[in-house]
């Protein structure tokens, strides 16, 4: 055999195939920091008809909660895990209107069961993980297989179906090899359709095919399995602790279960190795015989090296004749082909009929022995094993078993969950729906005291009060002032033009700069005429003075809430330093972050934004720097970003002073009224 007339650097397309697992191993990574955290991070997870979902790590499911009626709106899990509160919106049969609900549910046991709960979340992101790199490795392996190397099966169907001799293909290719003369039609096909340009091509496909599943088998498929099965031995191993782990809904015979699908997995591999290697071997001594005689055929020069063949190589290609040449006429009739030479790509294929050429177990000495043995028939030390079932079919059988395992512990843990408050608000109104209330209502949570705090409006966008409602997270511990309603006292509202007028306030938006402040957008006015919109800070204490205040509400709750707020007591607070005057801008919406010390305010057109610097230290100077603006196309749409840096002569702590970094949209013909600004 010619030097390199079969050999192809394989190298290049195991690369190639293996880049998705590079980047996935990349993710993996990242998985590995995120579980460095030995705390427990939880993503929960609301949509429609009250379908609450909760992943540990963001990743792995561990509670389905379905004790909750409506559409979800928001949703604030306590950082003890012990309480979870939602807001969703309710469409009664009997009310025309939605109805906005708060419900607070007991979830206590994640709090009770919080080392094994993390550690079992931990344990079922890598096994998660796991299944994904197995997924990804299979995908590869597939993606290495090529259509071309089913071409000797379709050329021998071809064969088959236009030759008028009597003699099998079988018979052909032995005449050929013990008496080196082959029929005008062999010599037709292998010249002229099958030709030795073609030969080649097809020994380098089949080659470098192999050798690329080879090595995913072994480095990725086989790895990864192993590692599985660990952590699944592990996982059992806390399923057997029955006092810290049953409560959780770890099921032993789950996990066994998914511990022998695992096994089978690893067996299939192992067998998908022992063909490709088999298959190599054949294929290599075959085509190097083949290649040769065809050589001769075309009367062109055969090397030395060719014309070589041992007793051992001659029997070597006999016995792949008779076995990979036998004609199958059930065969055609299945796939439309008389032959299965190829016979790695069988386990590969995504499909629930059996394997076209199962390995042969007849005569296996291990075999015979189990079969022989009463005790290790039916052993559970011993995997099942599959002999007429592709990869893939062993693959989604893993996946079922393992989904069988994850699901369990996030059933138990859901049903666990119980409803401890239900309140229905107020009623949403048909003009509430004309423009989109941002953050109200909207959660905080107070870690330093274990509470949950919400506030909300009610009856119109624009009100004079909000109401503030704090529960703990403790469900037995009981809050003073858990529902207080605010509003603002009269103002001074002084301006060049006018001379000082008393001013009322409505409330445009609200959210929680930190545990002890809250930040408002106010809309003044005077004589009912509209003197523009306040940015304030709002300290808490202003609002809980005394917690031990005698007009304690008394909920009714065959009432919604909205209907007894004459009952709510009304707490007073006064404007004081910490506001300021937003000038040429319909502020309408609000955002902040008190990490950040930042607070961001839209315009009611959502075309414009101001971000402001909050807590900036007051040094008594006022500087003003201008920089020319910068104009930039993004989307189509010219911005004009313009930075100014003021300070408040007025002194006091939390004061709205510092940079503030408008953001403007010139006007053009497109309406940008869906369109957010861009936020600076």
């Amino acid at each position: 055999m010619k030097k390199g007339v079969f050999s192809c650097p394989s190298c290049l397309r195991y690369q190639k195939v293996t880049v998705p697992l590079q980047r996935f191993s990349e993710k993996s990574d990242e998985v590995t920091k995120l579980l460095g955290d030995k705390r427990l991070n939880t993503l929960v997870l609301g949509g429609d008809s009250g379908f609450i979902e909760l992943y540990a790590y963001g990743m792995y499911k561990i509670a389905t909660v379905t004790q909750v009626a409506g559409c979800c709106l928001d949703l604030c899990l306590s950082s003890d895990l012990k309480a979870l509160s939602v807001l969703t919106e309710v469409q009664l049969s009997k009310e025309p209107e939605p109805i906005i609900s708060y419900f607070q549910l007991d979830i206590t046991l994640l709090s009770d069961c919080l080392p094994e709960v993390t550690r079992m979340a931990r344990k079922f992101t890598h096994i998660s993980t796991l299944l994904q790199y197995q997924k990804l490795s299979l995908a590869c392996m597939c993606e290495a297989w090529e259509d071309i190397l089913m071409q000797m099966d379709l050329r021998l169907t071809k064969f088959v179906q236009e030759k008028s001799t009597k003699t099998s293909v079988q018979e052909e290719f032995m005449e050929l090899l013990m008496w080196g003369k082959a029929s005008p039609e062999l010599q037709s096909l292998l010249m002229n359709q099958l030709t030795v340009k073609g030969l080649k091509k097809l020994g380098q496909s089949i080659e470098s095919s192999y050798s690329s599943i080879q090595k995913l088998v072994i480095s990725h498929l086989q790895s990864g399995s192993e590692a599985l099965l660990y952590h699944l031995n592990e996982l059992k191993g806390m399923a057997m602790w029955k006092q810290k782990y049953q409560p959780l809904g770890l099921d032993v015979p789950a996990i066994e279960d998914a511990i022998n699908a695992v096994g089978t997995f690893i067996l299939k591999a192992n067998e998908l190795l022992q063909v490709i290697d088999s298959s190599m071997k054949s294929f290599k001594a075959f085509f190097r015989w083949l290649y040769a005689a065809m050589l001769r055929m075309s009367d062109d020069h055969v090397l030395p090296e060719l014309n070589k063949m041992t007793h051992r190589d001659v029997s070597f290609v006999a016995d792949f004749l008779s076995e990979h040449f036998k004609e199958a006429p059930e065969l055609y009739d299945q796939k439309g082909q008389y032959f299965n030479v190829e016979r790695v790509g069988q386990y590969l294929k995504d499909e629930d009929d059996d394997l076209v050429t199962p390995p042969e177990t007849e005569g296996n000495p291990w075999f015979t022995f189990l079969q022989n043995s009463v005790h290790l028939k039916e052993s559970p030390l011993l995997f099942p094993f599959c002999p007429k079932k592709s990869l893939h079919y062993v693959k989604r059988l893993v996946e079922a078993q393992i989904d069988n395992c994850l699901q369990k512990p996030a059933e138990v843990i859901g049903n666990s969950v119980h409803q401890v408050v239900y309140m229905p608000l107020y009623k949403l109104h048909p003009n509430e729906g004309i423009v989109p209330r941002f953050s109200l209502p909207s959660f905080w949570n107070d870690k330093s005291s274990n509470l949950q705090y919400v506030v909300f409006t009610m009856h119109s966008i624009e009100s004079s009060r909000i109401y503030i409602m704090r529960r703990s997270t403790d469900l037995s511990r009981s809050v003073p002032n858990w529902l207080l309603a605010v509003e603002f006292g009269d103002f001074v509202w002084s301006t060049k033009n006018d001379n000082n007028k008393e001013s009322q306030f409505s409330f445009l938006d609200v959210g929680f700069y930190d545990d002890e402040m809250l930040t408002v957008l106010l809309k003044g006015h005077t004589d009912k005429e509209e003197k523009g919109r306040i940015l304030a800070q709002l300290p808490l204490s202003s609002v809980y003075i005394n917690d031990e205040t005698e007009e304690e509400f008394k909920l009714d709750t065959g009432k919604r809430l909205d209907e007894q707020t004459n009952q709510i007591p009304v707490q007073t607070v006064v404007l004081e330093n910490q506001s300021r005057t937003l000038e040429n801008m319909k502020a309408q919406y609000l955002a902040v972050n008190g990490i950040r010390k930042v607070s961001c305010v839209l315009s009611s057109n959502l075309r414009h934004v101001r971000v402001f610097e909050m807590d900036v230290e007051d040094d008594g100077e006022v500087d003003e720097e201008e920089e020319e603006p910068e104009s930039q196309d993004v989307g189509g749409t010219k911005e004009k970003m313009e930075e100014t840096v003021n300070a408040q002569a007025d002194s006091g702590v939390n004061a709205v002073t510092g940079v503030e970094k408008p953001v403007l949209l010139e006007d053009d013909a497109s309406s940008l009224e869906s369109v957010p600004g861009t936020w600076s």
